[in-house]
């Protein structure tokens, strides 16, 4: 069974990167699940100042998804600020030469992550691209965010591609209430939907997240929250993923839009209740800024994406395919 090996200490990199890291860690680090992370993955850093020293990458490699979300719109534009949004699709054989170009305008720059603007293991598409930026920055640490329907059967050539860090999008634990949120999955040239689709789903990203963590990789789990519909059901969620090996639970606010659009956002109160009931079984990541799926700068400080894409020459953005 391949494993992962330990994070390497920071160190300059080529292509630009100055030296980083080694005077960025914080006094909080001791006391995090995953040390190694605080101050380097703004994603795993559990302080406001760990969450803020470097900077990240994301790159839209992904041009397809394998699941319907009712809250889930997908665009190609440089105004909204918000997942499953990017300028267009860059492709794998890009992937290096985007890399290299921040790390000249971004030098913090310790993690490129792929979280869209499709689903990460819905093509080989993200772990084409994460094995050429591993070859060509080892030091960086990849990070790959997905809705876990194919995770358990990537696995092995998820930390193949040099993958340390996963981020698995998981609503409910319960068929029907997921069946509410994500109706309809396409699953080895099938569509399920409904609760078949839901049960599928659910069963695969439990096994994906146990799979990933044996091989030595650290697993968070992203929940929307949904007041009405899953906003009673967070505690459930933390506590089956915990016991699958998830180290981390981010709740992201919904925000209305699409098939939820009439849905109210969660109150300040609502939030900080189904963290508390997260929080008894998990590490609660508090800090998330709803990144874009072409984001690239320090999280909630500077964003250079716009200077990185602007001329990268980028494929067509008639290309997503929803399944």
């Amino acid at each position: 069974m391949t494993s992962l090996p330990p994070l390497s200490p920071c160190s300059a990199q080529s292509g630009g990167a100055a030296q980083r890291c080694a005077g960025h860690r914080n006094p909080a680090a001791a006391d995090s699940p995953f040390p190694h992370l605080e101050g380097r993955h703004p994603c795993f850093s559990l302080t406001p100042e760990g969450h803020s020293q470097a900077a990240r990458l994301h790159l839209p490699v992904s041009p397809a998804c394998n699941i319907t979300c009712r809250f889930c719109h997908r665009a190609f534009n440089d105004t909204d600020h918000r997942p499953g949004v990017a300028r267009a699709l860059v492709s794998p054989d890009q992937a290096v030469d985007v890399v290299r170009r921040a790390l000249d305008l971004c030098p913090s720059l310790a993690v490129v992550g792929i979280a869209g603007p499709g689903d990460t293991l819905c093509t080989d598409h993200a772990l084409r691209a994460f094995t050429a930026i591993h070859t060509a920055f080892p030091d960086l640490i990849n990070c790959l965010s997905t809705n876990g329907l194919r995770l358990a059967e990537k696995a092995e050539a998820i930390v193949a591609a040099g993958i340390k860090t996963v981020t698995v999008t998981v609503n409910a634990v319960d068929p029907t209430i997921e069946a509410a949120i994500s109706p309809t999955i396409t699953y080895r040239g099938q569509r399920l939907t409904g609760t078949a689709a839901a049960a599928r789903l659910i069963l695969n990203q439990i096994e994906g997240i146990r799979r990933i963590t044996a091989l030595g990789g650290v697993v968070k789990v992203n929940t929307v929250l949904i007041p009405g519909l899953n906003d009673s059901h967070v505690e459930a969620v933390a506590r089956t993923v915990a016991a699958a090996g998830a180290a981390m639970i981010n709740l992201i606010p919904l925000l209305p839009a699409f098939d939820f659009a009439d849905r109210p956002a969660p109150s300040a109160a609502q939030l900080a209740k189904a963290q508390a009931a997260a929080g008894a079984h998990l590490t609660v990541f508090s800090h998330c800024h709803r990144c874009r799926a072409d984001a690239c700068g320090i999280p909630g400080q500077s964003d250079v994406s716009a200077v990185l894409y602007g001329d990268t020459g980028v494929n067509s953005a008639a290309t997503f395919s929803h399944g």
